[in-house]
């Protein structure tokens, strides 16, 4: 009987563990991207200093759409915790 409760008990830690290190990927994920756009920007932005504005445009849209994905996978994530 105890046996079995320590398994539950490890089952749900587990679980929780899962649950952290899939929010910890998402979270990771995004800053890795915007760095990548943030970096590739500045970059078009040394090569083609008239283009400024439109990269710049373009590069917040991306980000945006990048960290909505990402408040969006951490969501799922809480939302999978145990009750």
């Amino acid at each position: 009987m105890l046996a079995t409760i320590l398994q539950a008990a490890a089952g749900a830690a587990m679980g929780n563990a899962g649950i952290a290190l899939g929010a910890a990927i998402a979270v990771i994920g995004a800053a890795i991207g915007l760095g990548k756009i943030g970096q590739s920007t500045l970059e078009s932005i040394a090569r083609q200093p008239q283009a400024a504005g439109d990269i710049r445009s373009a590069m917040i849209i991306i980000g945006a759409f990048m960290e909505g994905v990402a408040l969006f996978a951490l969501l799922v994530c809480f939302l999978a915790l145990p009750k």
